[in-house]
């Protein structure tokens, strides 16, 4: 099938996408941002970075891979700061989420040795890591954690080792893993590597806004935590804390971290400073969490979430309504096949602690008139 072919066939489909083009947001609510504390446009935060003198003659590029940085001081200080806030365990740097996913998943797993049991709704980094990795996978419903368990009873004595990924909070859905029950299966089942992205958690849930996992009683039992930086923290990169063991194996075997040109040491320093601003920024979680409140009653949502999904079940309504709404000042974007099984086509609701509940109240009212 030729290009040309295939771009006509997205967009008979409407699922053609391009990149938006630059736009004043004047008067414009904003429901597509992952910036759950509302801090990338914090501008205080900025001059506070910033007066510092010794935060203004750091480096705005690494020039070379982390295997080959001359100087890893904001690196090493980012990591050591991460261990600090994770009981010890040790740190790892990747320049996105994507890269860590793709490159942890793909080192840890050997395609004749290890087995991966994903849930279906897992983000396509880690299907990606899977691809790459070559290993055999299995993929169970979404949550369904009986389904989980019998995989594991069939496939625990045929490998040396199970990874079991999953995110804690779900960027397409909004809800929720159950780390009960997966450290569960864990105890039962000694191969598995418990593998959990965080991407959407962290700055937001748990203790200090640290994620779902850390402030879990089965902590030591979960393996893998992945977290980014480009969401909650307002910035750009991410890490994975895990056992010295395994941070090792992926210094020396993760694609992603050994042929990337390393983050900017500026960009570590700032999000060094952006995670020790949110540890203390527990009225905005709360106020995050008011404002799923006010939405999921609003829409008449059993469940409060930060990340709300509205399905259309058509690419064209789901495109059609995503204008409409922008028309009315309120941005929300409609997410398509691949992102989302066909016959799901949504718009994806994200808030953020900076609303104010008159944007929540007018947005319902909105999409309540138009929707009749």
């Amino acid at each position: 099938m030729s290009y040309s072919s295939t771009l006509a066939g997205l967009r008979e489909a409407g699922n053609f996408r391009s990149i938006p083009s630059p736009s004043r947001a004047d008067g414009i609510t904003d429901f597509s941002l992952n910036d759950y504390l509302g801090l990338a446009a914090r501008e205080d935060l900025q001059r506070e970075f910033f007066s510092d003198e010794a935060n203004r003659r750091i480096a705005m590029t690494s020039s070379a891979s982390r295997l080959l940085a001359a100087d890893q001081d904001e690196f090493s200080r980012l990591e050591h700061r991460l261990s600090e806030l994770y009981g010890g365990r040790p740190a790892l740097l990747f320049n996105s989420g994507y890269h860590a996913n793709t490159g942890l998943i793909s080192a840890l797993a050997s395609e004749k040795s290890t087995l991966i049991v994903a849930d279906k709704l897992v983000h396509a980094s880690i299907i990606d890591g899977i691809t790459l990795s070559r290993a055999p996978f299995k993929r169970f419903v979404h949550n369904d954690f009986n389904r989980l368990e019998s995989i594991l009873e069939k496939e625990h004595d045929s490998w040396d080792r199970i990874i079991v990924a999953v995110e804690s909070v779900y960027s397409m859905d909004g809800d929720m893993t159950d780390l009960d029950a997966l450290t569960s299966l864990k105890r039962r089942f000694p191969k598995v590597i418990l593998y959990v992205d965080e991407a959407h958690a962290f700055g937001v849930i748990g203790p200090e806004g640290l994620g779902l996992c850390r402030g879990h009683a089965g902590f030591d039992e979960i393996d893998v935590v992945v977290g980014t930086f480009g969401k909650a923290c307002a910035s750009a990169g991410a890490f994975a804390v895990m056992s010295r063991e395994l941070r090792d194996y992926a210094v020396n075997k993760a694609r992603s971290f050994i042929f990337s040109t390393a983050l900017p040491p500026m960009t570590c320093a700032w999000t060094r400073f952006m995670i020790d601003t949110f540890l203390g920024m527990d009225r905005e979680r709360q106020k995050l969490a008011e404002l799923s409140g006010r939405l999921a009653a609003g829409l008449g949502a059993d469940n409060p979430r930060y990340i709300m999904p509205l399905i259309i079940g058509s690419a064209d309504g789901a495109l059609t309504l995503s204008r409409q709404l922008l028309e009315r000042g309120y941005k929300v974007l409609p997410i398509r096949t691949p992102t989302v099984p066909p016959g799901t086509e949504r718009l994806r609701i994200s808030l953020s602690a900076a609303m104010t509940t008159s944007q929540i109240d007018g947005f319902i009212n909105s999409l309540n008139y138009l929707r009749k």
